[in-house]
């Protein structure tokens, strides 16, 4: 069996993989992923015990329990790249033997659930309200450098996509993911779901102007007016895609849910973020810990 060097699998002296610093027994087979590393406090404080409380740069992770749900926080940071080394190092934790550095024969499963902030860019997706991403879709390349495939729906989403939007030829090649059927299925009442859109950043890919002029400033309009079918974009963020892409790829069941704090339409922000991020962490901590 081939042998991953060091190099490539990183390991520190305590054991744990390099940038989450988590060993493999202090990760639970339910994951939640934050951007904001001040947010695992946030849901950790709901659990009835917290085993592990675990840093390493921007990656925060708390594991502990609720009721008899054992469960993993961690904080990712900020966009794809950020995802693309949690993601494969979420993986690594469960389905490589750290001992051997090969990939065990039997692999697992993890449930990853990204509790998220966003932006709606329909006007009937109020701020404080909440989406659960039917897929992501991704224009910040990610997945393209991995080898990966798409189902014939995905395909026809894809190419309908880049037809309206005229983004591959000028900026990218989109790619698209489907959440995992076997997650979102909890995530109806009180969600809205539609396609989730991943942007390389926040301010120019998002169509936002402050000094800079932009290459595509329909883009915005063009997302809002998408639709195909039953399917129409709600919602804008920076992670979504590269979870479903990877975790697709790894085998692992995925699920965005995100709290709108802007709408893009309306042109409206929410009064208190706080108290929209703990609504959704409430409300998801409920779900979660009886899927």
């Amino acid at each position: 069996m081939h042998k991953i060097e060091s190099s490539e699998l990183i390991i520190n002296n305590r054991g744990a993989i390099y940038h989450l610093d988590v060993r493999p027994e202090e990760l639970a087979e339910t994951v939640i992923t934050v951007g904001d590393p001040g947010r695992v406090e946030q849901v950790s404080k709901h659990f009835d015990k917290v085993e592990h409380r675990l840093q390493h740069r921007e990656f925060i992770t708390h594991t502990g329990y609720l009721g008899r749900k054992r469960i993993s926080v961690v904080s990712t940071g900020i966009g794809p790249d950020n995802i693309d080394i949690v993601m494969n190092e979420l993986d690594a934790l469960v389905n490589i033997d750290f001992d051997e550095r090969t990939v065990k024969r039997e692999l697992s499963t993890l449930t990853v659930i990204r509790l998220g902030t966003s932006g709606a860019l329909q006007a009937d997706i109020p701020v404080d309200s909440y989406v659960a991403g039917t897929h992501g879709l991704g224009i910040d390349n990610l997945l393209n450098y991995y080898k990966h495939s798409n189902n014939e729906e995905e395909k026809i989403l894809l190419q309908q996509f880049a037809a309206h939007t005229q983004l591959d030829n000028n900026f990218s090649h989109p790619y698209i993911a489907t959440a995992s059927a076997a997650v979102i299925k909890h995530f109806v009442e009180g969600f809205h779901h539609g396609i989730t859109v991943t942007c390389p950043g926040f301010y120019g890919p998002q169509g936002r102007v402050l000094r800079l002029g932009l290459t595509n400033p329909q883009l915005v309009d063009r997302l809002t007016q998408f639709y195909y079918g039953n399917h129409r974009i709600t919602n804008f963020e920076m992670e979504t895609s590269a979870i479903y892409g990877l975790g697709k790829l790894l085998g692992h069941h995925c699920l965005s849910a995100n709290v709108i704090v802007a709408n893009r339409v309306s042109k409206t922000f929410t009064k208190d973020g706080a108290a929209a991020v703990e609504g959704l962490i409430t409300k998801a901590l409920g779900i979660i810990e009886h899927i």
